[in-house]
């Protein structure tokens, strides 16, 4: 089934980046996705993102819905008929929302595993607690900041900001291959996050990701960016 393409509001999403050793992402990725390199490393991460007024594109606000989400994400690239092509793997979703439960693979993109969220957060700081059905938790705790670690693999603040932005399609994984969604922002613009701490059980499951192998790099936050998901039909095979 075409997944609609739909319209909405980014309430705020952040993003943590991590540094991760090409060759375990290389191992862990499907056909035909390979990693993104910056430098020696690839790039993996956690989107926790909170949306507002999601409905088909062309329908009033007031019939959308809203949801607390996050995902897990992986920067590839892949070859389409001679053309190299980037974006994101997102191996695993989680909602809020019973409806986005319901309807993954349907209205939106993948499989959504349902998930209590505990969200604490002002305009600068942010404390977000995420535990799924099947004992998956995400944690994080950080704040708004004006300077962008120093540490990253990235040079500065509109490197990675850049490099993000022209991730726009996103692979999920479905019963049959994988649903295709590029995101289109109306406006881009983000601020440095500050991170006390971030636990995720996916990416410290030492059986995929040995000790060492992902290492904090860097944290992205958005807010209030009108933004459309649409159907990306061209599948990588």
């Amino acid at each position: 089934m075409k997944i609609p393409t739909l319209e909405g509001t980014i309430d705020r999403r952040i993003l943590i980046n991590f540094a991760v050793d090409k060759d375990v992402l290389a191992k862990y990725l499907p056909k035909p996705f390979r990693p993104v390199l910056i430098g020696d490393k690839g790039l993996a991460g956690i989107c926790l993102i909170r949306l507002k007024f999601i409905r088909p594109a062309g329908f009033p606000e007031v019939i959308g819905i809203g949801s607390e989400n996050a995902a897990h994400r992986i920067a590839v690239e892949w070859t389409d008929n001679g053309q190299l092509k980037q974006g994101v793997y997102i191996p695993r979703r989680d909602t809020n929302s019973l409806f986005n439960h319901w309807t993954g693979g349907r209205l939106f993109p993948g499989v959504h595993h349902l998930a209590k969220f505990d969200v604490h957060e002002n305009a600068d700081e942010y404390k977000i607690h995420i535990v799924s059905s099947d004992e998956n938790i995400i944690s994080i705790k950080a704040k708004k900041s004006k300077n962008f670690n120093s540490n990253s693999i990235f040079k500065n603040l509109k490197t990675a900001s850049d490099f993000y932005k022209n991730g726009a399609i996103g692979y999920s994984p479905n019963k049959s291959g994988y649903d295709g969604m590029e995101l289109k922002t109306l406006d881009w613009h983000v601020d440095s996050l500050a991170v006390e701490n971030v636990k995720s059980s996916f990416f410290e499951d030492e059986t995929v990701f040995p000790k060492g192998s992902v290492t904090f790099d860097n944290a992205l936050l958005m807010r209030g960016i009108k933004h459309r998901w649409k159907n990306y039909d061209v599948c990588p095979a």
